[in-house]
């Protein structure tokens, strides 16, 4: 709180007039970037995607989602480091964000499973879903917290190329 102060030009109390505790500055500020953060997101995902060269779309969109979250790290730090397990309300705000994003790639993963006529699809599409999420979650979260030596293009070239070959062609 005492750096935001400053950060403001205005003393400690004021900072706690306009907010409680840590946690509803954080909401106020997470509120601000959520939108942002979350139309980054969905831009990354294909609207009428082209499953023939499966490796290119999920490098495309993996590259877009990465390139996004490295251009405003802070706010994205703020979402690798909510824990998952975690009741404060800025874990319960990115959680509910994630299920928007999840649903939306739950819709692209069922479209591409009727293209190769995947029987159960509705059971199946959840759990393709939540390792695509998780596995673009660790990509970022490789980049911006560990800083891995990695740049976005290169991380989802090989991510992209290992989900499609396998570990020994990639």
């Amino acid at each position: 709180m005492q750096a935001v102060a400053d950060a403001a030009g205005v003393t400690k109390p004021v900072v706690y007039e306009c907010f409680r505790n840590r946690d509803e500055l954080l909401l106020a500020l997470l509120g601000r970037e959520e939108k942002r953060l979350i139309d980054a997101v969905i831009a990354a995902l294909p609207k009428m995607p082209d499953f023939e060269n499966l490796e290119a779309l999920i490098g495309q969109g993996l590259e877009a989602f990465l390139i996004a979250a490295t251009e405003a790290p802070d706010s994205w730090r703020v979402v690798f480091e909510s824990s998952r397990t975690s009741d404060s309300p800025v874990a319960k705000r990115v959680r509910a964000a994630r299920e928007t994003i999840l649903g939306r790639l739950r819709d692209l993963v069922v479209m591409y499973l009727a293209t190769i006529n995947v029987e159960d699809t509705e059971r199946k599409a959840p759990v393709l879903a939540e390792l695509l999420a998780s596995i673009c979650e660790s990509c970022g979260r490789m980049l911006i917290v560990e800083k891995q030596p990695w740049t976005p293009a290169e991380l989802a070239a090989y991510v992209s190329r290992l989900m499609t070959l396998g570990v020994k062609r990639a």
